[in-house]
């Protein structure tokens, strides 16, 4: 038994998961007893546990995982501001028409909601509640109500900016540095979150375009499952339609923008989606509404502005052309501070900013706790030799590298039944990806696909986690059975997006490699 403690650390790992326990003391727990067993019958150095200390400051310190909180706030924002409301209701009465016209809209909005938050629980609620009644209202039956809403709350996870591509960043960024320190380099490379939202955006895309021609032909073929909305439902005017779609896609532009072009950081995107986010929602409370797209304006204007003609205040030798350059881009960054201001005393009016971060913190310090226990994990799990034994079971996998890459997934797609994303990219992935990156695979889109999996795993029953959410959320004539039924014919969609990323590389590894 002592030599497989490493996998008998695993099954109790998710054993103590399933009872219910919080996930973080869960994963820590089970690592600390495993220590001092394995310390006890002579099979581990219990020295090692001196390095967790480290990983914690590296944790910290980490400048990619700081954007994490700051996207959260961006997504909680919009949710608590019932931006996200808006939305829903004016694309649905522009598309109500349509046979799965509805349905349309929900994913279409599925897909500017994760562009624009990148949290999958509060979209798919937020659509549970507010779109799933109207569908029902609508006529449709609620198998394939239920199968929409999930599945569009779900985009979440592969359209950036998203947690799990930041998280996966990360950890594909230290596998890949691995794999060339075994590989006897010595000056490595590193990745970036830019090349991975680069990376994730094409396939995105595609599983969006998936959705909307499946919605589309079964509109088609059976109209009693999607009828279209009733004639009385006013269809919105030009202006109500911009109001509710521009502001969000301009958010878009900026935060991914920012980053694909090299013009900011993750974190520093991350912060102005933040801002942005802020004075969409100062703006929608209606007080000072002009004096926060005034100062919206100026931001944008400056940030142009900045970008063209750059201004360094601090240098001697500037010219009378830079100087008034300099003092213009302080009169409209004060401007930009004043209607940041306005929109701050807006929210905070509306105790929208004290809720968001609320769930900000909450959420936040569920993903670094995860993130601090598994690195103690993970640690154990090398000193009993469990990163050995897998690195050896992957390369003698018949199928060599396509092999162990198709274990993999069914491994991961298994384990995304019990347990969350940020648990499987911080415990499990650290420990294959190494090994599959040595087996010649491409680390962009070896992240990517596994991203999709892990999508695939929340839409899939019995333990799928969008399914959990939509229950809590569902009306009362929703029932498990309908969301189950519903999820199939995406979860097979999913599986055909999977299928074109794996026989077609280019659409992970053609944009990162235009724009980086």
């Amino acid at each position: 038994m002592t030599n497989n403690l490493d996998l008998l650390m695993f099954v109790a790992l998710i054993a103590s998961v399933l009872s219910g326990f919080p996930v973080a003391f869960s994963i820590a727990g089970v690592a600390v007893l495993f220590a001092y067993f394995g310390w006890v019958v002579g099979v581990m150095d219990i020295s090692l546990l001196g390095a967790f200390g480290q990983r914690a400051f590296g944790l910290l310190s980490n400048q990619v995982l700081i954007a994490i909180p700051l996207f959260v706030l961006m997504g909680a924002l919009l949710e608590k501001s019932r931006i996200a409301e808006e939305l829903l209701d004016t694309m649905g009465r522009a598309f109500g028409q349509l046979r799965g016209g509805l349905g349309i809209s929900v994913v279409l909005v599925g897909a500017l909601l994760a562009a624009s938050t990148g949290i999958v629980g509060a979209t798919v609620v937020a659509m549970g509640l507010i779109a799933l009644p109207t569908m029902l209202r609508s006529g449709y039956d609620p198998r394939v109500a239920s199968g929409i809403v999930c599945t569009a709350g779900t985009l979440g996870q592969i359209i950036p900016p998203s947690t799990l591509l930041i998280i996966l960043a990360d950890v594909m960024s230290n596998a890949y540095q691995q794999a060339q320190y075994e590989q006897g380099k010595f000056s490595v490379e590193a990745l970036s979150v830019g090349q991975f939202f680069a990376a994730a955006l094409i396939p995105g895309l595609v599983l969006v375009s998936l959705y909307l021609i499946y919605i589309l032909i079964r509109g088609a073929l059976r109209p009693m499952d999607m009828p279209p909305a009733p004639a009385d439902v006013p269809r919105p005017t030009r202006s109500e339609v911009l109001s509710a779609i521009v502001p969000p896609i301009l958010l878009i532009c900026a935060v991914l923008g920012s980053i694909l072009w090299g013009l900011a950081t993750p974190t520093e995107a991350a912060a102005v989606g933040a801002v942005g986010a802020l004075l969409m929602s100062g703006a929608r409370v209606g007080r000072y509404r002009r004096l926060i797209l005034i100062g919206a304006g100026a931001l944008i204007v400056l940030a142009i502005a900045a970008g063209i003609f750059p201004v360094r205040l601090q240098r001697s030798d500037l010219g009378l052309a830079a100087q008034m350059a300099g003092m213009s881009y302080v009169l409209i960054a004060i401007l930009g501070a004043a209607g940041v201001l306005a929109a701050l005393t807006n929210v905070l009016r509306e105790r929208m900013v004290q809720d968001a971060l609320t769930s900000t913190m909450t959420m936040t310090a569920m993903i670094f706790a995860t993130i601090l226990a598994a690195g103690m994990f993970s640690l154990v799990f090398i000193g009993l030799g469990g990163e050995e034994r897998i690195a050896h079971w992957l390369a003698n996998l018949p199928g060599g590298a396509t092999g162990a890459l198709l274990v993999t997934m069914l491994i991961v797609f298994l384990l995304g039944f019990f347990l969350d994303f940020v648990e499987i990219s911080v415990i499990v992935l650290p420990l294959v990806t190494p090994t599959l990156i040595l087996l010649g695979h491409d680390p962009i889109w070896l992240g990517i696909i596994l991203a999709i999996n892990l999508q695939t795993s929340f839409l899939t029953p019995p333990f799928g986690f969008s399914l959990f959410y939509l229950r809590g959320s569902a009306p009362d004539e929703v029932t498990t059975g309908h969301i189950y039924r519903g999820v199939i014919p995406f979860i097979g969609l999913q599986a055909l997006g999977v299928a074109f990323v794996w026989f077609i590389p280019s659409l992970a590894t053609w944009l990162p490699s235009i724009m980086f």
